[in-house]
């Protein structure tokens, strides 16, 4: 984990490439998809550079967050459909991402299931503070919420996912 005061520096002191993969990898927690976290990230980052607003980790993910609410909202509104049947398609659901080895891929998709039960806000302030190391205060700031409510969602999401992975397990 990364000393918080690194957190704050633009990216002339931070390597770009760094800052990028940080946006990458909270995208991917947003939307378990690696096609789609890649153009969250393009997006948030191409509306950075045209605002000229600052090159930070929190100005990135928060652009990040703000772009994956609005799709979500558009998506909600507005249904989508391939252009053509020939789109490829996944065969038997699940990526190779959640299916490499019998033990590990079991886990992998009960785990990958279980957060897909989260709500994408419940599912990104876990991941900043269980894999980022951001603390509530920093969560809160980010995404402009009281600290309370912040700690309250990261303990939901955290018992979501014991409930959740309990029940997979074939515990009650």
């Amino acid at each position: 984990m990364e000393p918080k005061e690194n957190r704050t520096e633009t990216t002339s002191d931070v390597d770009l490439h760094l800052l990028l993969q940080r946006g990458y990898r909270f995208a991917f927690s947003l939307t378990h998809d690696e096609t789609a976290a890649e153009d969250l990230v393009q997006d948030a980052w191409l509306s950075i550079l045209r605002a000229a607003g600052p090159w930070t980790v929190a100005y990135l993910l928060t652009a990040i967050r703000n772009r994956f609410i609005d799709q979500w909202r558009r998506d909600r509104l507005v249904g989508f459909e391939p252009l053509s049947d020939d789109q490829p398609r996944l065969v038997g659901g699940e990526p190779d991402l959640w299916s490499d080895g019998h033990e590990i891929g079991i886990r992998a998709r009960a785990l990958k299931r279980a957060l897909d039960q989260l709500s994408p806000d419940e599912r990104s302030a876990l991941y900043l503070s269980a894999a980022e190391g951001y603390t509530a205060q920093e969560i809160a700031n980010l995404f402009d919420k009281p600290r309370g409510t912040i700690l309250s969602m990261v303990f939901r999401a955290k018992e979501k996912l014991r409930r959740q992975l309990r029940f997979n397990a074939g515990e009650r």
